[in-house]
């Protein structure tokens, strides 16, 4: 697996990573306007999607029952909608010299291919080789916040309507979440665990602070 290239003429890719309810999508526009703030060249994207034919395959992945597909026909999908995203998109962005912000990525397709549905990681990580030849983000950002909190936040924001892989039990984002937790572990260089339980600002300072490296080199 590897990182996209460094060189100080070559954006930078972060995905933001977390389970359901974490803040993911404030945080990105927080982290956005920051650093367009200090002119850097930003854009947002989200997984599945990103692209037309991502898209396509968004629709088809959070739509209908929870058994429309089982967890091999899930990675499939999520990999080949990655594949098209990563070619098409994120990579031309990169090369243009912008910071690519996308709401999850390789992170959410292990925490809940394999963390959730039980698929192993190694078959994530094939897939994702695949589909995208290895790519991966310059720096992963995993909001982590208790699933009790995170349901309220939920439940606030959604009410009783989830889509078919929001709606799945309890046990099920408590394995996401421990998944998250464990990559954060194994590879706490790239990987970073930010509490997202503080006030919105001070979660998008600590972001920042993590991005101190990146943003001054």
């Amino acid at each position: 697996m590897t990182s996209q290239n460094s060189s100080a003429n070559i954006g930078r890719f972060i995905s933001i990573e977390g389970g359901e309810g974490c803040g993911k999508s404030t945080q990105i526009k927080q982290i956005a306007n920051r650093l367009s703030s200090i002119g850097i060249d930003v854009i947002i994207t989200r997984e599945p999607g990103g692209t037309d034919n991502a898209e396509a395959i968004r629709e088809l992945l959070l739509s209908g029952g929870d058994n429309r597909w089982d967890s091999r026909a899930e990675a499939l999908l999520f990999a080949a909608a990655r594949g098209d995203h990563v070619r098409n998109l994120i990579k031309p962005a990169l090369m243009r010299g912008q910071w690519v912000l996308c709401d999850r990525f390789l992170e959410s397709s292990r925490a809940y291919q394999s963390g959730g549905s039980g698929l192993s990681d190694a078959t994530i990580l094939q897939l994702h080789e695949i589909g995208s030849e290895g790519f991966l983000p310059d720096r992963v950002l995993v909001l982590d916040l208790d699933e009790d909190d995170a349901n309220e936040r939920v439940s606030m924001r959604d009410g009783d309507v989830r889509d078919r892989i929001g709606g799945r039990p309890k046990t099920f984002h408590t394995a996401v979440r421990q998944a998250f937790r464990s990559y954060a572990e194994q590879d706490s260089d790239r990987i970073k665990l930010i509490n997202a339980s503080a006030a919105v600002d001070e979660v998008t300072d600590n972001i920042m602070d993590v991005l101190g490296d990146m943003i001054n080199a």
